[in-house]
């Protein structure tokens, strides 16, 4: 099993998205990248303590690589703008791959020089390239979020319409 950590904004509104497919075992909210040790969702939610909400996804390399991964990350967020998707606004909704070895950094930066040489948005690629440190996973009320709670307003408004893309966009990497 290989682990690949992402900040994109909410980690509600890509959990569920990554949730789907094959080849992901698990989806793990969490916050990497601050400086306080086991931070707590207000604290992270305060802009403070230089976390990011990322996802820690344990997956089977065999059946999903880190650059098909990668693919996804760069499609359902916009990885474009500093420290905010959409209405979230503040560091821990920043655009991030907390990196676990040599071949993710270099993947990574791959893709994004290769990205932004193809001019495939609007403006520069702003996504933070890392080494991860510490994860720390978020309460447990954050996991399956979307599951748990589809017809609360953000996720009917915000979760659902990120999530109906990547199932027209990724058909083939479903579970």
């Amino acid at each position: 099993m290989e682990l690949a950590t992402f900040g994109a904004g909410c980690f509600w509104c890509v959990e569920a998205v990554f949730d789907r497919i094959n080849g992901v075992k698990s989806v793990k909210s969490g916050y990497s990248g601050g400086e306080l040790s086991n931070p707590t969702y207000e604290q992270v939610c305060s802009g403070t303590t230089k976390h990011a909400e990322v996802l820690q996804i344990a997956y089977d390399e065999a059946v999903v690589s880190f650059a098909k991964l990668l693919e996804v990350f760069f499609r359902v967020h916009n990885p474009t703008t500093l420290n905010r998707q959409s209405n979230d606004v503040g560091t821990q909704y920043r655009s991030v791959v907390f990196y676990h070895n040599v071949h993710q950094k270099d993947l990574t930066t791959s893709a994004i020089s290769a990205l932004d040489e193809d001019k495939v948005y609007d403006a520069a690629i702003v996504t933070e390239v890392s080494p991860l440190t510490k994860f720390w996973p978020a309460e447990d009320m954050h996991s399956n979020y979307f599951a748990k709670n589809p017809e609360q307003s953000y996720c009917a408004m915000v979760v659902r319409p990120k999530v109906e893309k990547f199932e027209k966009v990724f058909a083939s990497l479903l579970k």
